[in-house]
């Protein structure tokens, strides 16, 4: 099947919703919307640069956005920021593992370096969902070999062959 076969189904299923009727907290003629410009367009709904790696880069970078706001007290560009201290700083290019492939964001920063994103930590690599599978890869008795193989394959993602020390004290026993 196509990428724009997969787009026209998911449309498809996104006005079975009816509407105007949130499909779990979600305007299902937004995401139709979206999906239907993405085709248009001839954009993939996934895979690298597809229509799910760009809502996931703005939809955290719109979070990280709201999170310094709220840590600095005033909007961008507010002159209520203006000599008050604090301020914003600029950004920092971060790229995150998350389950639809690497996504690169700006997070942004501020002067007094006290700004500590939530959504996005400081040195997180992986958002949810990763983590569970490498560790139920290695449940299922894949190598790690085979699972940097996996994540290469399906993510586009390199990741380090080194184990932790804790690991590596549990094989020495074996």
């Amino acid at each position: 099947m196509s990428e724009g076969a997969t787009a026209a189904v998911d449309a498809a299923a996104v006005a079975k919703n009816g509407p105007g009727q949130p499909a779990d907290g979600v305007d299902a003629d937004l995401v139709a919307q979206l999906v239907e410009q993405a085709r248009a367009a001839g954009l993939q709904l996934t895979g690298d640069g597809g229509l799910l790696q760009q809502l996931t880069k703005r939809v955290l970078e719109s979070a990280l956005d709201g999170e310094i706001t709220d840590h600095l007290g005033y909007d961008k560009g507010d002159p209520a920021g203006k000599n008050g201290g604090n301020s914003r700083n600029g950004v920092r290019a971060e790229t995150v593992l998350t389950d639809v492939g690497p996504v690169e964001i700006e997070v942004p920063r501020d002067r007094d370096g006290s700004f500590a994103p939530q959504i996005v930590r400081k040195r997180q690599r992986r958002l949810s969902g990763v983590d569970d599978m490498v560790i139920s890869l290695s449940a299922k008795g894949l190598t790690t070999g085979e699972i940097q193989a996996h994540l290469a394959e399906v993510y586009g993602a390199e990741v380090s062959g080194r184990r932790s020390p804790r690991s590596r004290t549990r094989s020495s026993r074996a």
